[in-house]
């Protein structure tokens, strides 16, 4: 069966292809259904391989895919169990998304060509994480960059939406030049890039080595792209000008994971280089505060679920800082099912409201929408870590894991905690609970979305509600399923010495956790649902704490004004004295000569015979003189 694995990557690139040349005789919802279908095939296949997983690594070649002198790239997949778990995430939560979008893309014109570019994300992510080779994995990296950029501005027409898009693909090209660099030394270093010999080679490195850490810190540098981590973050939730179910997919079950995947996978070099992992546990925390606080005022529904999405990814960074590659891994499993299902019940909130997004102009939406009420209760039960919901589960762990090696970063970690728990129970009252606050005209038009959208939520639900068992402590007596299968596949720090918490720490923070979050439920409905508290999105009515965090404390006026202005006259500089008179003046100087010394030797066609026996004359003269004299 495993000599099959190809054929994941085949059945969604072929759903590309089908729908790509065969839009013109798909009619209705075929594009839609045919690309579900080849999602599914591969996620069935995954399945299969998932239960007939070997104990060793198995390296699947095809053919060598770039040789040149001793660099060889082999074309090759790796199935392992690190990879199969993003497998299922990325084909299973995909599959249910494609479904989903099956019926809120319904009638855009567009439609077959969203279903193309969706099959075609999946299979560079998929490449991504099927990958022998860092090269390899470079190229699905680079496809699933460029699939996002024609998915977030997928509604091209619209100029913000472009923008957005190019926002999303240049930052992530800035983090991209990193890794690059880091492909390269990697390759001076161990004269290679194939992951076997790369890790085989660096178990003759000392811990800190300065090689190993360049080589950490700039993969780093990429994954501080693709996953939104400070400084490069800000792209994504401007990535919110894509239709809802690509929200979904580029923050729950693909993209973003990316760069988490990417160091799970090189834990070994990690693992030697713990200056990097306390760097990437300090990133991590910065960004998950910075993120939570934004989330906190912003009052658009996608928004609040964008920046919970990068304070959700600085909790798996700081796992990752803390050398707890299988508890950062565990919390990308759940957080792909609650964020997933947060996304798509949002999404069907906005398709009942006619496409509109402001949490201020909704209310009252549970009697109308009852079974996106429930699901996105589950959504939000789950993100806050409420037992017996999956969050729960994950972040316990992390926390725990953070506090045995960084306790400082464990305050803080516990503090955003409380702040995502806000934040979400705050989007959750002013939604579904008061009085509705839109007008007459949406108020007309509420109803719950069609079986095709509902279905995946509740499936989503179910996840959400059951992930979490996956990852259970030991304090319940019972195995952490997820830690033991992921056990022999990683290699944690020396340093760290694998310590594990006490269960007498794991009950009161589970305990604290517990009575924390059920004093935040009772204040925010008070607040939010019995009060109806809004944030107004007039700035001139807003306290300076709240204007600060609802623009998101300037950070992209800051590099408006620190990077973007000076490189634009830079730029405006070399093109008006460099390019413009220099370079320009130099190439129009020759053709102005030429144009001149033909314009002088035009006077010599006089068009007299007379003139040219005198010019042919004088020149047997010239010839003859310089024989016999000159030369």
């Amino acid at each position: 069966m495993i000599q099959l694995a190809w054929l994941i990557l085949v059945f969604p690139l072929a759903g590309f292809f089908l729908i790509s040349f065969g839009k013109s005789i798909m009619k209705g919802q075929s594009a839609g259904i045919v690309a579900s279908l080849t999602v599914f095939a591969s996620f069935i296949l995954s399945a299969l391989i998932f239960f007939s997983l070997p104990e060793k690594p198995q390296t699947i070649h095809l053919f060598n895919w770039i040789q040149s002198g001793s660099l060889t790239i082999p074309f090759s997949i790796l199935i392992d169990r690190i990879s199969i778990i993003m497998l299922l995430i990325i084909t299973g939560v995909g599959f249910l998304i494609h479904v989903y979008s099956i019926g809120y893309m319904k009638g855009d014109e567009g439609y077959s060509r969203f279903f193309s570019y969706l099959n075609l994300f999946v299979f560079f992510m998929l490449i991504l994480v099927m990958a022998s080779d860092y090269v390899f994995l470079f190229a699905g990296w680079e496809g699933v960059g460029l699939c996002s950029y024609l998915l977030i501005g997928f509604w091209f027409k619209n100029t913000e939406y472009n923008k957005a898009a190019n926002k999303a693909f240049i930052m992530n090209r800035i983090g991209d030049l990193g890794f690059l660099l880091g492909i390269f030394l990697m390759y001076v270093t161990f004269g290679s890039t194939t992951f076997e010999n790369v890790f085989t080679a660096a178990g003759g490195y000392s811990s800190n080595q300065g090689v190993i850490v360049a080589i950490t810190m700039l993969l780093f540098i990429g994954a501080m792209g693709k996953s939104a981590q400070i400084p490069l973050y800000t792209w994504l939730p401007d990535a919110m000008a894509g239709p809802t179910p690509v929200s979904a997919l580029i923050h729950a079950a693909t993209m973003v994971t990316a760069g988490i995947y990417m160091i799970v996978r090189s834990n070994i070099l990690y693992s030697l280089a713990p200056f990097t992992l306390d760097f990437i546990a300090i990133i991590g925390t910065a960004t998950a505060v910075l993120a939570a606080l934004i989330a906190m005022v912003q009052t658009d529904i996608k928004k609040v679920l964008a920046y919970s999405t990068v304070s959700q990814l600085g909790y798996m960074f700081v796992a990752l800082g803390a050398g707890a590659y299988t508890s950062s891994l565990f919390h990308v499993t759940t957080h792909a099912f609650f964020k997933a299902l947060l996304f798509l019940a949002a999404g069907s909130v906005i398709h009942a409201m006619s496409g509109e997004q402001n949490i201020n102009r909704m209310g009252g939406l549970r009697k109308k929408l009852p079974i996106t009420y429930f699901v996105f209760l589950i959504g939000t039960l789950a993100i806050a870590g409420i037992p017996p919901f999956a969050g729960f589960f994950s972040k316990d762990e992390i926390l725990s894991k953070v506090y045995l090696q960084h306790p400082t970063l464990f305050i803080v970690l516990a503090i955003t905690s409380v702040l995502t728990a806000i934040y979400m129970f705050r989007v959750f009252f002013l939604t579904f609970y008061g009085t509705f606050r839109g007008t007459h005209d949406q108020a007309h038009h509420l109803h719950e979305s069609p079986p095709v959208m509902t279905t995946p939520l509740i499936i989503l639900a179910i996840l959400s509600t059951l992930g979490g068992f996956l990852g259970m402590p030991a304090v319940f007596g019972s195995t952490n399923k997820i830690e033991h299968f992921l056990h022999e596949s990683v290699s944690f720090p020396v340093a760290w010495s694998q310590q594990e918490p006490t269960h007498a720490f794991e009950w009161i923070l589970m305990l604290t956790s517990v009575i924390i979050l059920a004093i935040i439920i009772i204040l925010t409905y008070r607040r939010f649902a019995t009060q109806q508290i809004l944030v107004s999105d007039n700035e001139g009515e807003q306290s300076t704490s709240v204007k600060l965090a609802y623009r998101k404390f300037y950070v992209d006026e800051l590099y408006n004004s620190i990077i973007t202005k000076p490189l634009n006259a830079l730029s405006g500089f070399f093109y008006k004295s460099i390019d413009t008179k220099l370079i320009d003046g130099f190439v129009n100087s020759i053709g102005k000569g030429i144009t001149s010394g033909s314009s002088f030797l035009r006077l010599a066609q006089t068009g007299y015979v007379g003139f040219y026996i005198f010019a042919m004359v004088f020149g047997l003269i010239a010839i003859l003189l310089y024989n016999l004299v000159i030369k």
